[in-house]
């Protein structure tokens, strides 16, 4: 049968979808990649991928979701290295992956933060948040309640406004001193110092 294609199991197809229009959107950014550049890099008919992401739209979501699964993986190992009871630490060390995910060397980023990608920028942080959100949830939370008591109602809606408050005052004061972000997490989640 020489000629024939072979076929290329669907989520193996959306993913290689998807990491072809992450390249390009690194590389040239959102605005000036099209559904035929996606193609074109992922080695198919743009019409396929319309088959997978009926717009553009709906690819940028599903990069913007591989981001975010790469923050909530990043999450799941800081919970499962952290030492148990040992809260400085934990807030200490999640103070340090924050810094480190907000700062990345990462052009698509960098393309983000352009004022016309303003509303995209939002959409990637809200995605990013809903997955840190959803991983500590049945992380961190869990854990914690187990130990101690949660002494904040709404807790996901806390963590909500938490996070993107702290996304917020450090692009706005890159400078802030790790101590107080350590100090307004305590706060926010009325952790005293016996934890």
């Amino acid at each position: 049968m020489a000629g024939r294609k072979q076929r290329i199991d669907p989520e193996v197809r959306a993913e290689e979808i998807i990491a072809a229009a992450r390249a390009l959107f690194s590389e040239k950014g959102i605005g000036r990649t099209s559904i035929k550049d996606v193609a074109e890099r992922a080695g198919i008919a743009r019409g396929l991928v319309y088959y997978y992401f009926p717009d553009k739209d709906a690819l940028v979501d599903a990069v913007f979701e591989s981001y975010a699964d790469e923050f909530a993986e990043a999450v799941r190992q800081w919970d499962a290295a952290r030492e148990v009871g040992n809260i400085d630490k934990a807030l200490v060390d999640c103070i340090a992956l924050f810094r480190k995910h907000l700062h990345s060397e990462d052009p698509l980023r960098d393309d983000l933060q352009r004022v016309e990608n303003a509303r995209l920028y939002n959409r990637f942080l809200d995605h990013a948040v809903r997955a840190i959100v959803a991983c500590l949830k049945v992380t961190t939370i869990e854990a914690y309640a187990a130990r101690h008591r949660i002494r904040i109602e709404h807790v996901p809606e806390t963590f909500y406004v938490l996070i993107y408050g702290l996304v917020g005052l450090v692009r706005n004061n890159p400078d802030t001193d790790d101590a107080v972000l350590v100090a307004i997490v305590r706060q926010a989640l009325h952790m005293g110092e016996e934890g």
